[in-house]
């Protein structure tokens, strides 16, 4: 990837992180004390989140689509964004976690179950159809025992305080919930970028892979851990957020070229400004409602995913 992309990601990142932080501009036109705590203990934290999410997605998108060899292989659409989704609401609501770290560590161990299971549902090189029913159907379950445990809470107001989360948001975060996402989130993608060249030799071939030097199983382990704690870590304090992790990674490969290993910066960054941009979006609603993060991704995100779709249907077409 040409370093002119990269500077015109960074660019735009910059920009939208300007525009997080000053747009809209009336709760900023109050008194000196009023101004700086919206800045700091509103707009700071979720623009820290939405960038480091974003990141996080498209970085992890990146390095399970190399693991996979499949474009579909994105944190959502393998199930393990609605397995750290169920992870927290059991730590949550029935292990009375509720400080960021204990929710932290239920939301990565539900995420790790849920790359697991599709480890032993799809096989480790799986056609598209398999890893798409196989990550279908673990999302599903995930879904369906989150609103179990919902319903079986002790409180009854459990289910509405947990729709918002459930859909994604970014609203109303502290410092230290950002910290106790991005801080873990942070030092497994540090690790993911420091196996860009081993998942370029992956796909060359586990054989060639391993005579190189290469430890494919291992590599497979190690993938699926980071992934699994920087995702569940972000899901944990943030809610879902389907899609980025399948639309950054995409384009990503598509500007290196198809290398996996180089995908995984620009496709960081990209998920960073994809995720900001939709949070943006969000602050359109009239005042007073509420429109889900989850939902601006998943409008923006669907066609993209049907482009890819289409796309494989025709490279397998006879």
């Amino acid at each position: 990837m040409s370093a002119g992309r990269i500077l015109l990601l960074v660019a735009l990142i910059a920009i939208l992180a300007a525009l997080a932080m000053l747009w809209p501009l009336g709760p900023l036109q109050g008194p000196p004390e009023v101004t700086r705590l919206v800045l700091v203990e509103l707009r700071l934290p979720r623009l820290l989140l939405a960038l480091g999410y974003g990141a996080t997605l498209g970085l992890t998108g990146a390095a399970l689509q190399a693991l996979f060899a499949n474009p579909l292989a994105s944190p959502d659409l393998t199930g393990a964004s609605s397995g750290a989704a169920l992870g927290a609401v059991v730590g949550s609501t029935f292990l009375g976690f509720v400080g960021p770290l204990g929710l932290g560590l239920s939301g990565a161990a539900g995420a790790l179950v849920a790359l697991a299971l599709l480890f032993a549902l799809a096989g480790k090189r799986s056609d598209s159809a398999t890893l798409l029913l196989a990550g279908l159907a673990i999302s599903i379950s995930a879904g369906a025992l989150t609103s179990l445990a919902l319903a079986l809470a002790p409180s009854p107001f459990a289910f509405y305080e947990a729709f918002d989360w459930l859909m994604g948001s970014l609203v109303d975060r502290s410092l230290p919930q950002a910290a106790a996402a991005l801080l873990p989130a942070a030092l497994a993608g540090a690790w993911l970028f420091g196996r860009a060249t081993a998942l370029d030799r992956l796909a060359l071939g586990e054989e060639v892979a391993a005579s190189l030097g290469l430890d494919p199983a291992r590599l497979r382990r190690e993938v699926v851990l980071c992934a699994a704690v920087a995702v569940g870590a972000c899901v944990a304090v943030c809610g879902a957020v389907g899609f980025i992790g399948l639309i950054a990674p995409v384009i990503a490969r598509v500007w290196v070229r198809g290398h996996p290993g180089r995908a995984l910066l620009p496709a960081a960054l990209l998920g960073a400004v994809l995720l900001t941009a939709a949070d943006l979006l969000t602050r359109l609603a009239p005042l007073g409602r509420t429109i889900p993060l989850g939902v601006v991704t998943a409008a923006a995100g669907t066609p993209l995913f049907l482009w890819v779709l289409l796309r494989m249907r025709w490279r397998l077409a006879p």
